[in-house]
């Protein structure tokens, strides 16, 4: 489920608290979270409904007027309406884990069973560390051109990369990623 960032924003701020799509099957459940810019945003319910029975509260607890709501899902004319009532919106637990440098050894030995996991399982060869340098040498540096510099298409490349950030590891930019102070710390100690 996107979510722009004004309506982001809002739902931070306590402003808006559902959200209305028209979805074949819905991409969020009931339970789960949901990855945003904002951090961890917690989805309480998800329920199918009928678009008439929605109400002016309901339409302005997600941020609109009943009008422009029925507009809005009405663009579209495949699957059904969903509500989705949201949560809190709690700090994304890889921020907290790229910050942590301060590595036990135990922490490598995780680290370093993980890449080479990542590594064993990828049809092309090791390629971690050589990620993990590349990012270093070059900070804030686009991916296609990252890419095209390992012979790579961008969507791979940026696939893998998302594997290291899902460690902690890396943290993306616009444009380019770095190397998080975990990373930095990773490579230091193993004198990658």
């Amino acid at each position: 489920m996107l979510l722009r960032r004004p309506v982001l924003d809002r739902i931070v701020a306590g402003e808006v608290d559902l959200v209305f799509r028209r979805w074949k099957r819905p991409t969020v459940k009931t339970g789960g979270t949901l990855r945003t810019p904002a951090g961890m945003l917690e989805i309480v319910e998800v329920r199918r409904v009928d678009a008439d029975s929605i109400t002016d509260d309901e339409a302005g607890r997600a941020g609109l007027d009943l009008a422009d709501l029925l507009a809005f899902l009405n663009a579209k004319t495949e699957g059904y309406v969903y509500m989705v009532r949201l949560g809190s919106v709690r700090p994304d637990p890889r921020v907290a884990l790229r910050e942590d440098a301060d590595l036990s050894a135990e922490d490598i030995v995780a680290l370093t069973g993980r890449l080479d996991r990542l590594d064993r399982v990828s049809k092309r060869g090791p390629w971690t560390r050589e990620f993990l340098r590349l990012l270093y040498d070059n900070p804030d540096v686009r991916a296609q051109d990252l890419a095209d510099r390992l012979g790579l298409d961008k969507t791979v490349f940026k696939n893998d990369v998302r594997k290291l950030k899902a460690l902690g590891l890396t943290i993306s930019h616009s444009p380019g990623y770095e190397v998080s102070p975990r990373g930095r710390a990773y490579l230091t100690m193993t004198g990658g």
